[in-house]
């Protein structure tokens, strides 16, 4: 993620070598950087900046020791990038909390306007309308979230925005079946638009923690997605 988008990169690892005086505290030159951070650390600039060489190690922190073990020799499976469907859920729970704060401001949002009618206000339209509005939130953001990261292979096209507006309209779907979209035509449409897009937008952020994108793919998608 950091590699891709270019915060752990070739200045700031020549930034931290500078600050951290690392050359009085080492007797080598030799810095070993994981497998994954080779499209942010360009080997050939470190060295002639710092005096610094680079070896990429294994994809995986737990295969560091066998590496150093092997002197700096990595066998095939330690550069093997898998990204399996636990590899994926198990970045879940941290896109669920970064979106939860957004998801409860919004649906509470959703809430309080669902009651303003004709008449003014009505309590009873807050739980009814606002309260299916709340789960179609919580829908489309599941959507992103967690379906879109876990069936990331099966869901059709390349890009993640798409693949995320696909698990979105999934939802909506759902949704639409069982009656949480509403009754009303224009509520249907405004919920088969929003759900897709939500989720949509969620996947997209995925990219950071995938192991394929790169930063000039992820700017190509977001300059098409995003508007």
């Amino acid at each position: 993620c950091a590699a891709g988008k270019g915060t752990f990169g070739t200045e700031e690892m020549l930034n931290r070598i500078e600050r951290t005086r690392l050359a009085e505290i080492v007797n080598h030159r030799r810095l070993i950087v994981p497998q994954l951070g080779a499209s942010g650390v360009a080997a050939h600039q470190v060295r002639k900046a710092s005096g610094f060489s680079i070896t990429y190690g294994p994809v995986r922190a737990r295969d560091i020791k066998p590496f150093l073990e092997a002197g700096m020799v990595a066998t095939s499976e330690m550069r093997l990038v898998r990204f399996a469907i636990l590899d994926r859920l198990r970045l879940v729970p941290v896109e669920i909390v970064g979106s939860l704060k957004y998801l409860i401001l919004v649906a509470a949002a959703f809430l309080l306007l669902a009651g303003i009618d004709r008449s003014g206000y009505s309590g009873a339209a807050v739980i009814g309308a606002g309260s299916r509005s709340a789960i179609n939130l919580l829908l489309a953001d599941l959507a992103g979230v967690l379906l879109g990261p876990m069936l990331l292979p099966w869901l059709p096209g390349r890009s993640f925005s798409f693949k995320g507006f696909a698990a979105g309209l999934g939802v909506f779907f759902v949704s639409f079946l069982t009656g949480l979209a509403g009754d009303n035509p224009l509520e249907i449409i405004a919920w088969a638009f929003l759900m897709p897009t939500i989720a949509s937008f969620l996947t997209m952020n995925f990219t950071g923690a995938s192991t394929y994108t790169s930063l000039s793919g992820v700017r190509k998608e977001m300059r098409i997605a995003v508007p």
